[in-house]
């Protein structure tokens, strides 16, 4: 089966974007049993746990699935750079009354033996972020029965996904919570937002297109639909569902955000990522550029962050969190998703009617 078949037969065309520390495996199963489309967020596990993972999840359910990893590159900084990163987070970890950590042996899952495990692991559909395959890693998975969905910023990120034998693009519009996926260019040239960005997709490439960034609700779902996208993928309105994986703090800074409460910052991964603004990206943000590059600070913060969940703090959390995160509403992950549908055909019938003058 293609992707776009796959995409066509499901009854709603709506994917749940895999969130690391944010969307459980629960949340999955529950998009997916209700028509939608759910995703294992597979980035920060080992290898030895994405096949038993992928195993329970095909036992829990007959619908399609996704799972996706990030394509952290092998880090192997120099000890001065550590040893200055960590100086600088010294007083965040003193205000939690929490030691600094040492020198990590490691900064990050090893993405070779990630994707060896998840091409045996052979879930139906697998993502990918922060990069891109060869062509022959593709063919692998293609090999194993597993359809290659390729995040892509720009045009010629999602024309790149094509060259090496991707079956569909997620485009990830600048409105999108977390992470930026962005490969090619720099973040500042990869700021597209997700309705143009789908519309030169669309036109670049002949691929299905997953429209990503920014949408919330079924006015959103019924807007990229009529865009031409084959589907949505929706992150930051799950952040509330019973089955979130978000932690208290995070979770009050998502009910309390405003229209305009987040920004991006790479001050906590050394990755651009769109969150709720707090005191730790204000106060980092004249010197975010000199934090070493993700996986590196991601690392060094990640104690700095369980302590601070802990503590009940959202100072110094990553509340990563769309645009339009004032939207957000609690409930059961697959009633939120038929919810959403809902509300795209109601959408869609007053465009019907609108258009039909």
């Amino acid at each position: 089966m293609a992707l776009r078949d796959l995409l066509d037969r499901l009854a709603i065309p709506i994917l749940q974007a895999p969130m690391v520390g944010a969307s459980p495996p629960e949340m999955a199963l529950a998009v997916s049993r209700a028509g939608g489309m759910g995703s294992l967020a597979a980035g920060a596990l080992v290898p030895d746990q994405i096949e038993p993972e992928v195993e329970r999840l095909r036992a829990a359910t007959d619908a399609p699935f996704g799972v996706n990893l990030l394509m952290a590159p092998r880090a192997e900084p120099d000890g001065a750079v550590v040893e200055a990163a960590l100086a600088r987070l010294a007083p965040w970890y003193a205000d939690l009354g929490e030691a600094l950590p040492g020198h990590p042996n490691s900064f990050a899952p090893d993405f070779e033996a990630q994707l060896a495990a998840l091409t045996r692991a052979a879930p139906p559909v697998a993502s990918f972020t922060f990069g891109i395959l060869a062509a022959d890693q593709v063919e692998a998975l293609h090999r194993a029965g597993t359809m290659v969905v390729g995040t892509a910023t720009t045009v010629a990120e999602a024309r790149a996904w094509a060259d090496v034998g991707a079956d569909g693009i997620c485009a990830q519009g600048f409105e999108a919570g977390g992470h930026r996926g962005h490969f090619l260019a720099d973040p500042e040239a990869s700021l597209v937002g997700t309705l143009p960005l789908t519309s030169l997709i669309l036109d670049a490439v002949d691929l299905p297109v997953i429209a990503a960034g920014g949408i919330m609700n079924g006015r959103g779902v019924a807007a990229a639909l009529a865009l031409g996208a084959s589907a949505v993928q929706m992150g930051t309105a799950f952040l509330l569902a019973d089955q979130t994986g978000v932690s208290a703090p995070w979770k009050r800074a998502i009910e309390a955000a405003d229209d305009e409460s987040t920004r991006l910052t790479r001050a906590f991964t050394g990755r651009y990522a769109r969150g709720i603004e707090n005191r730790f990206m204000r106060e980092l943000r004249a010197v975010q550029d000199e934090v070493p590059a993700y996986p590196v600070q991601n690392r060094l913060t990640q104690p700095l962050r369980a302590a601070a969940a802990r503590a009940g703090d959202p100072e110094m959390i990553s509340l990563w969190a769309g645009q339009g995160v004032r939207l957000a509403r609690p409930g059961d992950a697959g009633d939120l998703v038929r919810r959403w549908w809902s509300e795209a055909q109601d959408a869609a019938g007053r465009l019907s009617v609108r258009t039909a003058r």
